[in-house]
């Protein structure tokens, strides 16, 4: 398909362009890290996946046209922020998890993207292309070129779009084909399996959706459940309570006779203790001996010393002290405590016995069920020998490589297969060998149905039973990739949550010493069956009504993006090498998919030297990995720059690593000003950046630290290709022209002042990236660095110019407050000050707001200031009196808070103003607690607000009777 001229394409700004409801998308993006039951991630692991809100409210934003475009509808600035309002309001709604599926509300939006690709249509009805492209009655195409977990792409079908993901990598394309390919292509389709045929199971059911193609999944999932069971089922040996056990521990007599499935064996990887005198004991290496710190569930394992060796036996009640670290003698490194002599062993002999091959595992404790119980379990013989002589038919036998090596080869770990027991690797291979027959006795059951026993397979576009077969083998097969972070040796057990936390917790393959060795047929973590149901219910939820595909492409290479609507999410500098980490799931992939997916699995491995992240280890230094970073991102970026269509903005999530510096202009990160110039260089001006909070603060990478805190979505359009240059001071003059109205947009949609930073880059940016090249006086150009640096400088100085809207003694306040934050200070200096800004101390501390005494004067804080201030008793009202008292009494509350913004009337918005600023201040010097205060302020605004609007109702209703007459 040919290019649009761009030139001759009329184009309206769009809402992103413009302003965000951010506290909306970011609260609903936190929440939806909680809300996994449905959710598309929990078809397959992926790494930072973009929460589904964003997508939404970004997809959204993109495609409507912001009211200032539209004078003929909203001649006035009052006129276009109600409509921006209204449009907020369909956002702050889409954004909601419990709206995922709501079509009430989808529709609502739907219906703002139509109006506004219709006008669009219209600006363009007499393009050569009209016909073709500008259709009013086909909403446009979306292509990410970066799909990875297949959000974006998702949610654009969600909104009605007809959706194109692609990627290099073959695990993200397999997930992406299953989340947005698959279920419209058997939307409506009646499930083939024998138990609907007959009558059982949903009998008269109505399979709306993809819900036929889900019963399907469960059906033929249960049967790979149960016939790996009976293969299998006697390497997962139930516990017999004896009378034996009971009299050493009382708290198992009610068990006594019972048969308890066993839901987890909890492993301790072993080395010789490098005493001579105590050589013959495996000493166990261990994180820790706590088996549950739940209250009046506390349970640990003991090393009973013997005969110059030891057993565990597991002990209930609160732990010793000692068994909260195990072995280990810190919380980093590799050094260990041998449990019978007590001497230290360290890493450096511990890492030895690895690489010789003399690192084994002794199984510490069993983990039972009973009555919805847990029930921990010192090990019997008959457990101890679960491992022993059992030999897979098949070993995941590729190497280890970059990020996925981590520690490991340190340890003599070198290929996939040392990274499970011969235990996990005989279940796995055998759920793995199921799919082909699962696949088999689909298409059979298929043709019995009715479906065309065609022969042509998925990827030929069949739509016979062997290509509906090969649909239902692609979700069993990545069940059965799924169900390898649950069995795998980097499995843990949660002691404080009596669970299993499945490996992967972070993206690297750390080194885990005790291990729990879990059971698919328990019905608890890492159960195969909940696994399935979790396929179930996502496919039951997913969006039909528009068509997906998916394809593996490189982003750099690809002419997919001709013509459509582009958001993408591509790798974040050196952050993630996702080609490095999907390798785990790629091995157990192909064996399962190869003959359904040749082309897709054609390697022994996923592809690795064409993806785009400056890993230097590819690269040998880090400045040929940046090199290589900086050209491919340049490249791709070029072909979105090139082939999107016009009309719209594109916009790109970067996840922005808080590995920060502090230089003259602030923050700087290599990766971010890195992907900035590529975007630059790739043709685009860059009109909008917006921090979506959308990563979990508690993940364990950010545990200890602060990478990914947040993802700034940036919005590009293509840059004329008659842009001037000009010089330093030109462009600074410009940002002091453009700044100003631009922020007021912006904190109309309530950014909170944590964000204010980030999102000022984008008008800021939009000034720098619409001329060829910013030239300083020497000639030279001006880097992104500096750019970014002189956006920052003249952020401060229109927030300081917002001063011009406070009061006297405020202006005072302000400028005591940033020299001293709330400390003492010389009353001379306060005095000084004071004939600046044409107040006195005196009348200050008239006002409430001023401490002073014996030569020294102090701010007081928000909790010093009396609790019975009125504003609307106040003779001398300052606007920094009403943002502390907000502040104070939002610790009581926000209804306490909008008692006193009623109070307050007009001034409350300049309160508001003032909390930006204080907000500022504090980031710049460092004073968190008090930064906080003024983000949570700001934060809390609109709800605050409506209360406020609520209360003069409230109080009517007080004063009036019950009549309505006037008390």
């Amino acid at each position: 398909m040919q290019l649009i001229d761009i030139a001759n394409v009329t184009s309206r700004k769009k809402l992103i362009e413009v302003a965000l409801p951010l506290d909306a998308i970011n609260a609903a993006s936190a929440r939806e890290k909680s809300n996994r039951h449905g959710h598309p991630s929990t078809l397959h692991v992926w790494w930072a996946r973009r929460p589904l809100a964003a997508a939404r409210a970004v997809l959204f934003a993109q495609m409507v046209d912001d009211p200032s475009s539209l004078p003929e509808l909203f001649p006035s600035e009052a006129d276009q922020d109600r409509e921006r309002k209204r449009l907020f309001g369909i956002i702050e709604k889409l954004v909601q998890w419990e709206n995922t599926t709501n079509e009430t509300v989808l529709e609502a939006a739907r219906g703002e993207m139509r109006k506004s690709w219709r006008r669009t249509c219209e600006d363009n009805r007499d393009h050569s292309h009209a016909s073709k492209l500008f259709n009013p009655d086909k909403l446009p195409a979306l292509h990410d070129p970066f799909a990875g977990g297949g959000a974006i792409p998702l949610e654009a079908q969600r909104l009605g779009l007809e959706a194109h993901a692609s990627d290099l990598n073959p695990v993200a394309v397999l997930i992406d084909k299953a989340l947005i390919e698959l279920p419209p292509r058997y939307a409506g389709k009646s499930p083939v399996n024998p138990e609907v045929r007959s009558g059982k199971g949903s009998v008269g059911a109505v399979w709306k959706g993809a819900s036929g193609l889900a019963e399907d999944v469960r059906y033929y999932g249960k049967w790979m459940r149960d016939e790996a069971k009976m293969r299998i089922g006697h390497l997962y040996p139930k516990v017999d309570v004896t009378a034996a056990m009971a009299r050493e521990r009382p708290d198992l007599k009610p068990y006594v006779g019972r048969k308890l499935t066993v839901i987890a064996w909890l492993w301790a990887r072993t080395v010789k203790s490098p005493n001579p005198a105590f050589a013959d004991v495996d000493v166990p290496l261990t994180s820790t001996f706590e088996l549950s710190t739940k209250k009046g569930k506390e349970a640990y394992v003991e090393p009973v010393i013997e005969n110059g060796d030891y057993r565990f036996t597991v002990r209930v009640g609160r732990p010793p002290e000692s068994a909260k670290h195990g072995t280990k003698l810190s919380s980093r490194g590799a050094d260990f405590q041998c449990v019978v002599s007590g001497v230290p062993i360290p890493g450096g002999y511990i890492k030895a016995e690895g690489v010789a091959g003399r690192m084994n595992a002794r199984l510490m404790a069993v983990v039972a069920a009973y009555d919805r119980k847990r029930l921990y379990l010192t090990p019997t013989p008959e457990h101890k020998a679960l491992v022993e002589e059992l030999e897979p038919n098949w070993i995941p036998d590729n190497h280890l490589v970059g990020k996925c090596r981590d520690q490991l080869p340190l340890y003599g770990m070198n290929s996939f297969s040392d990274l499970f027991t011969n235990h996990q690797l005989v279940t796995l291979t055998t759920f793995s060998d199921l799919v082909a027959e699962a696949r088999e006795r689909t298409r059979s059951d298929a043709v019995v149905s009715g479906m065309p026993d065609d022969g042509v397979s998925l990827r030929d576009g069949g739509s016979g039973a062997s290509a509906y077969a090969e649909a239902v083998a692609t979700y069993l097969a990545l069940a059965v990739s799924k169900e390898t972070v649950f069995l795998a040796t980097q499995a843990r057990w949660r002691a404080g949550e009596g669970k299993s936390a499945p490996g992967f917790g972070r993206q690297a393959l750390p080194m885990v010493w005790d291990y729990a060795d879990l059971n698919p047929f328990a019905g608890a973590g890492g159960d195969f069956m909940g696994v399935i149901k979790g396929f179930e219910k996502t496919l039951r939820n997913s969006p039909t009504a528009a068509v997906g595909h998916a394809v593996q492409v490189d982003a750099a290479n690809q002419a997919l993006s001709r013509n459509k609507l582009v958001s993408c999410d591509p790798p974040y500098y050196d952050n993630i090498c996702y080609a490095d980490l999907s390798d785990f799931f790629y091995v157990w992939l192909r064996h399962s998919l190869r003959s359904v997916f040749p082309d897709l699995f054609a390697t022994l491995a996923v592809p690795k030297s064409e993806e785009l992240v400056a890993s230097p280890y590819r690269h040998d230094t880090k400045e040929k990995a940046e090199a290589f970073f900086l050209d491919g991102m340049t490249l791709a970026m070029e072909r979105l720059a090139r082939q999107s269509l016009p009309a719209f903005p594109v916009t790109i999530y970067y996840a922005f690593k808080q590995s920060e510096s502090e230089r003259s202009g602030g923050a700087v990160s290599t990766g971010w000003e890195t992907f900035l110039g590529a975007v630059m260089r790739a043709g685009f001006a860059i009109s909008g950046t917006w921090p979506l909070r959308t990563e979990n603060r508690t993940r364990l990478v950010g545990m200890t630290a602060n990478a990914l805190a947040s993802s700034i979505v940036l919005t590009c359009r293509p840059r004329a290709s008659d842009a001037p240059p000009t010089t330093r001071r030109e462009f600074v003059d410009a940002l002091r022209s453009g700044l100003p109205d631009a922020l007021r947009q912006i904190q109309s949609g309530n950014i909170a002042p944590v964000d204010l930073a980030q999102a000022a880059i984008g008008p800021g940016m939009a000034v720098f990236t619409r001329y060829s090249k910013v030239l300083d006086a020497n000639g030279e150009e001006v880097s992104v660095r500096d750019a970014l640096a002189l956006i920052n400088q003249t952020l401060d100085e229109v927030l300081a110019e917002q001063e011009g809207d406070f009061d006297a003694d405020t202006r005072w306040a302000l400028a005591w407050f940033e020299q001293s934050g709330f400390a003492e200070g010389d009353f001379g200096v306060a005095e000084t000050l004071s004939k600046a800004k044409n107040n006195s101390v005196t009348g200050m501390v008239e006002a409430g707001i001023l401490e002073s005494g014996a030569g020294k004067v102090r701010l007081l804080r928000p909790n010093e200031l009396p609790v019975d201030w009125d504003p609307e008793r106040e003779r001398r009202l300052t606007i920094w009196e009403a943002a502390h008292h907000l502040v104070r009494v939002l610790d009581q509350g926000e209804f306490a808070a909008a008692e006193m913004m009623a109070k307050l009337g007009a001034n409350a918005e300049t309160a508001r103003e003032l909390a930006y600023r204080l907000y500022r201040i504090c980031d710049q010097k460092n004073r968190s607690q008090e930064a906080q205060s003024y983000n949570a302020l700001v934060q809390s605004w609109p709800e605050i607000a409506r209360l406020a609007r609520e209360r003069p109702l409230e109080r009517q209703g007080t004063l009036m009777g019950e009549d309505g007459a006037s008390r």
